[in-house]
């Protein structure tokens, strides 16, 4: 069983801790007068680290694991190509084992980054620019080493991309100008002064090989299936189109042993099959065809997992807590369609989700209402009414929000009913008002019609079958009162292809978040990006109110300022109807063959990463249980 963190608040590592912030370097500027330049081996938005410089590992790795073996894992839908920078090609995620970061984010406390290819981070007080010191050991897979052109040329290559995804692009939009010092010193500067929140972006920015990319032929901006160069601790081996990954770990790594990866990274190959059906794929994890499973399903959940393995101890399940952070899972309206632009028309579909119904018909009672776009925190949801910090910065924008927001908790309507499947009929009424009141009318033969006698359209997007229960009873209540609506099925291509180009009217979508929120919150909410094909703002927000709010929040150096703001944007969201809510889960659900060893401690923060790219990179192979689980046969 995987025990709880523990916490850690030694004396003696405070001390350090506060020394090695102290340790600023004092410089004169050539006008003669004293900057304090601040250089350290870490980066930190707000919190002092818990690790002081010099720590051997991470407190959530044990670097005495034994390394070797092969996990197999699985991924949905396909991939075609293997770079991720270009908005056209679906790519997977788990490319991320072949790069390094600048800095890595601790797992233990937000906004906490300690070095990776950067050994150092130096910046004035003003954060002015920052730069980052290259490790001097630092070695592509080639041999070659990483340099400081290749970060800035990493930098310019997207930016400068017309068609870079825009969440990339948004991750440096306070960077005004990046140039190269010497060969391991890349500089970022920031017009009328930068942010933490910024220099964080940088730090956990993905270094591409400049060398690679700009020879034999090779254009970034392309989609490719050839496996690309580079820095991190497994190259891509082995690759079957649209079907297989393969990685192995790279024996001379050059990061082995920096104090981030003891520890971590043991499996000498990580094999990835793909799956088009969700059925198929559970189906085939059952059989043994592959060893981890992060749970997605209430139901398999619920009476999926009722197998000799399970009953003998052979597949393991785990209830965790769900310590991690998440964002908005919903229906999500696209407010580009006529009938979505209305406010009053997204209420009322919210009205019409018998969310009640599905959650016990469906999810056996297993999920909760999400109700926040942040959600994982109160310090930045929103709930009850506005308080505090929060409703002062409401108050600022008293007649631009609703006046019902400064003393009325957000609700969701209640889709209880004893009575039948579906909604109350209350809340059809209620709906039924509110469309009328939009200008929508029933026509003779039971259509929902606007003046021109066009009935009102609701195709929902979805990219698999899985959710297609969830999805009909709402279908059937939209219908009920008069709306076209249905169901479209695609493939993960087309799905992609379809949100970016905004060619959907409701595409049932997820948001992740992680703590503190910056430029990809920018990226999802601003007007800028509304129109912007390939950009995070899927639902077309254009809110001068939210435009405002999140300007404040990328440029806040203070967490509970920050904190504060963002509850303000959650409100003004949630207020905004944009998105039907789905559900969430105070616990994640794992399930594994057990064949592996994992560290006691786990991270405060998350469960090693296994939602961001299933791959558990503090866990390994134990011996025995590998070998006991072979004899068994699984």
């Amino acid at each position: 069983m995987i025990a709880a963190p523990a916490a850690s608040h030694r004396p003696t590592m405070r001390i350090l801790r506060l020394l090695a912030f102290a340790a600023a370097l004092a410089i004169v500027s050539p006008a003669g007068a004293p900057a304090q330049i601040v250089e350290e081996p870490f980066f930190s938005e707000f919190d002092t680290p818990d690790l002081a410089p010099g720590f051997d590992h991470l407190p959530y790795a044990a670097p005495e694991a034994p390394q070797g073996g092969t996990i197999t894992l699985s991924a949905f839908n396909s991939f075609d190509s293997l770079n991720f920078v270009p908005i056209g090609g679906e790519y997977p995620r788990s490319l991320g084992l072949l790069y390094d970061s600048l800095l890595v984010e601790s797992q233990d406390q937000v906004g906490v980054f300690y070095p990776r290819l950067a050994e150092t981070v130096r910046y004035p007080q003003d954060l002015a620019w920052v730069e980052f010191v290259l490790h001097p050991d630092a070695r592509w897979n080639d041999g070659e080493p990483v340099t400081a052109g290749d970060v800035v040329w990493s930098y310019e290559a997207v930016v400068e991309m017309d068609l870079a995804r825009p969440f990339l692009q948004a991750a440096y939009e306070e960077v005004s100008r990046a140039q190269v010092v010497d060969d391991r010193t890349a500089r970022f500067e920031f017009d009328g002064g930068g942010t933490r929140s910024a220099i964080a972006q940088l730090a956990g920015m993905t270094i591409l090989p400049r060398h690679w990319w700009t020879t034999a032929g090779r254009d970034l901006a392309e989609s490719t299936l050839e496996p690309p160069l580079g820095s991190g601790p497994y190259r891509l081996v082995d690759v079957d189109a649209g079907r297989s990954l393969t990685y192995e770990r790279v024996a001379d790594y050059w990061g082995r042993d920096l104090p981030v990866n003891r520890g971590l990274w043991n499996f000498e190959r990580v094999v990835y099959d793909f799956y088009r059906d969700r059925t198929i794929m559970f189906e085939a994890f059952l059989g043994g065809a592959y060893d981890f499973q992060v749970e997605l399903s209430s139901r398999n959940w619920g009476i999926g997992y009722d197998t000799p393995a399970v009953a003998d101890g052979r597949l393991q399940r785990l209830e965790l807590p769900a310590i991690s952070y998440r964002g908005m899972q919903g229906f999500f309206f696209n407010t580009r369609q006529p009938q979505f632009a209305d406010i009053r028309v997204r209420e009322a579909l919210n009205y019409l989700y018998p969310f009640e119904f599905v959650r016990q018909n469906v999810m056996y009672g297993l999920r909760d209402r999400i109700t926040s776009y942040f959600l994982g925190s109160d310090d930045y949801s929103q709930s009850g009414v506005p308080e505090g910090r929060e409703l002062e910065i409401l108050e600022e924008y008293r007649g631009q929000v609703p006046d019902w927001i400064f003393d009325q908790p957000i609700v969701l309507p209640d889709s209880a009913n004893a009575d039948r499947p579906g909604v109350p009929r209350a809340n059809r009424r209620i709906a039924l008002d509110l469309l009328v009141d939009a200008g929508w009318t029933l026509d003779g033969a039971g259509r929902l019609v606007d003046a021109e006698g066009v009935q009102m359209s609701a195709e929902i997007l979805l990219s698999s079958s899985v959710l297609e229960p969830h999805t009909a009873p709402f279908i059937e209540e939209m219908r009920a009162i008069g709306i076209d609506a249905g169901i479209r099925i695609v493939d993960s291509a087309q799905y992609q292809r379809r949100y970016e180009d905004r060619a959907f009217e409701i595409i049932s979508f997820a948001y992740s978040f992680y703590p503190p929120p910056g430029s990809f919150e920018r990226n999802r909410f601003h007007s800028e990006a509304a129109d912007e094909n390939g950009s995070a703002n899927i639902i077309g927000v254009a809110d001068p109110v939210v435009d405002d709010l999140l300007t404040r929040i990328v440029a806040a150096n203070d967490i509970t300022e920050k904190q504060a703001l963002t509850r303000a944007l959650d409100r003004v969201l949630m207020a905004g109807w944009y998105v039907v809510p789905h559900w969430h889960s105070d616990e994640v659900w794992i399930a594994h063959w057990d064949r592996f060893g994992f560290p006691e401690r786990q991270p405060r923060l998350d469960i090693g990463r296994v939602n961001s790219i299933g791959y558990q990179e503090t866990w390994w192979i134990d011996p025995d249980r590998d070998r006991a689980l072979e004899q068994a046969g699984r």
